[in-house]
């Protein structure tokens, strides 16, 4: 009973997770079953060689109308006609797997998606997102529209058809599974965002990923503060709230509306306006030098809001007499196109 439940799990695995070549798979075993019996029957019953009997079994099958190898008895005979049924019957069943998926084009779908994990097995420094709801729709398309690679995990069947339609590269399944996050390039990917429904859920996917990759940035959502501490101890540098996010931002709105919509305009893009961190390499020219003596803004005419310093202090508005080190991170505001040339000053190697 055991080995029964067994073999029916693993059944229904494989036809889970391969629904297109399950019936190809099937039918090519029973072709297989039928030649290793016909050849065996007939080794054991007429006491042919191997050759001679594999030899029969290959030509009844294909049906080629050769004579028989040597004369056979009843009982061989009958055998040869189990032959027949069960070999064109296999053929039937393996020729109508194949017409069904040229039909249904699930071998477009097949191609389509070995294309896909081609693109995503070469992606290197990219960034990956868990669930494709509407703050995972939000974060993709905005990281997307920021220039970087993206690769969103899904598993909804609806979810996957608006991630086909954006055109967006994606991994279809659960994000809790370590073969799934390994398929969407978690060794090599900058920074894991888990946005699902779940706080549960997330929890568990950000331990799966500290584990599988201990030096990914993994930024986590939750609904609820007190489930704050437990994803950073489960290895999320930074959780988010949305339905916090939001009433804060609708506050500001309503107390500081200027502000708020300057911010608006900005993080839109309707001006040409953008704040970057810029982190500072070794090899920068900037690295010893003040702030006075630096020369960003009359250069390339950007605001430096905070400095991140390698120990982890900020410094807010720094001024004149504050020294740029390596591995510092500047956070500054300025035109896009100025800010990139401040981004190769910063890091030469990018």
């Amino acid at each position: 009973m055991n080995v029964l439940k067994m073999l029916k799990g693993f059944q229904l695995q494989m036809r889970t997770e391969y629904p297109f070549g399950w019936s190809i798979v099937m039918g090519s075993i029973f072709i297989a079953l039928v030649i290793i019996a016909g050849t065996t029957g007939y080794m054991l019953v007429e006491g042919w060689s191997f050759i001679e009997s594999i030899y029969m079994v290959i030509i009844t099958l294909s049906t080629v109308g050769f004579m028989e190898v040597r004369p056979l008895s009843d009982v061989p005979r009958v055998m040869t006609i189990l032959v027949i049924f069960g070999g064109v019957g296999a053929f039937f069943y393996l020729g109508g797997a194949l017409a069904q998926m040229l039909v249904e084009g699930k071998f477009q779908m097949m191609l389509g998606r070995r294309r896909l994990q081609k693109i995503i097995n070469e992606l290197r420094g990219h960034y990956i997102v868990c669930g494709y709801g509407r703050i995972g729709r939000v974060v993709a398309r905005e990281i997307k529209k920021e220039g970087f690679d993206v690769v969103v995990i899904e598993k909804d069947p609806e979810a996957i058809t608006q991630l086909k339609y954006h055109k967006m590269l994606f991994i279809e399944g659960d994000a809790t599974e370590d073969e799934k996050l390994l398929s969407a390039g978690l060794n090599k990917a900058k920074c894991l965002i888990t946005a699902l429904a779940e706080d549960a859920v997330n929890v568990f996917v950000t331990l799966t990923a500290r584990q599988l990759n201990p030096d990914i940035t993994i930024v986590a959502r939750t609904d609820n503060e007190s489930h704050v501490s437990r994803l950073k101890q489960a290895g999320a540098e930074r959780v988010f709230m949305p339905y916090n996010i939001g009433g804060l931002r609708l506050v500001q709105s309503v107390l500081r509306p200027t502000a708020t919509s300057l911010l608006d305009l900005a993080m839109r893009g309707d001006i040409n306006l953008q704040m970057e961190e810029l982190p500072v390499s070794q090899q920068s020219e900037l690295v010893g030098k003040l702030v006075k003596d630096s020369g960003i803004r009359p250069r390339f005419d950007v605001l430096v809001v905070s400095i991140k310093k390698s120990s982890g202090e900020m410094v807010f508005n720094p001024g004149p007499e504050t020294t740029i080190s390596a591995m510092d991170l500047l956070i500054a505001l300025g035109k896009p196109e100025n800010l990139q040339k401040l981004q190769k000053v910063c890091d030469p190697e990018t």
